[in-house]
């Protein structure tokens, strides 16, 4: 099943950059989230968009939302990503593809490739927008404008 515009995040849980238990309920519902679901570390298209998110995370933060990036690499993977690239926002191993099923994050590419996919959800959880596109530079200035228009 597929999120759409309106439905609320759903609750899951991973292990974050430092092989720490990550619970979503810590975070849904108390702020606004940008939820980024993307291929792969360490590939030129998720390098630049994590990048930018890095670059404007501060400007997320004057906004008091959170940004969680999510892709099936494993949990070293995203501790070197994470530091290779000085990461501030957490990174989630969803090893099992269990969280990409729950959201409906689609596969591209003959189904090769793991989507691209940002979901922006206000501080109730409920999801006011999704940007799916592989360019990835586009995902920061439409997750922006999202959480700038809830104040």
């Amino acid at each position: 099943m597929e999120l759409k515009v309106g439905d609320k995040i759903p609750n899951f849980t991973a292990k974050d950059t430092n092989g720490n238990d990550f619970n979503s309920q810590d975070l849904i519902g108390k702020k606004p989230l940008v939820i980024y679901f993307y291929p792969k570390d360490n590939t030129p298209g998720c390098t630049t968009q994590a990048c930018s998110f890095r670059d404007q995370y501060e400007d997320f933060k004057d906004f008091g939302a959170e940004v969680i990036g999510i892709s099936s690499d494993s949990v070293a993977s995203h501790q070197k990503f994470t530091q290779q690239f000085k990461l501030p926002f957490i990174l989630l191993s969803d090893s099992d593809k269990k969280i990409r099923t729950l959201f409906g994050v689609p596969s591209n590419l003959f189904g090769l490739l793991s989507g691209r996919v940002t979901y922006v959800a206000d501080n109730t959880g409920t999801v006011i927008m999704i940007f799916d596109s592989m360019k990835a530079k586009n995902h920061i200035p439409k997750a922006l404008d999202a959480i700038r228009g809830l104040q």
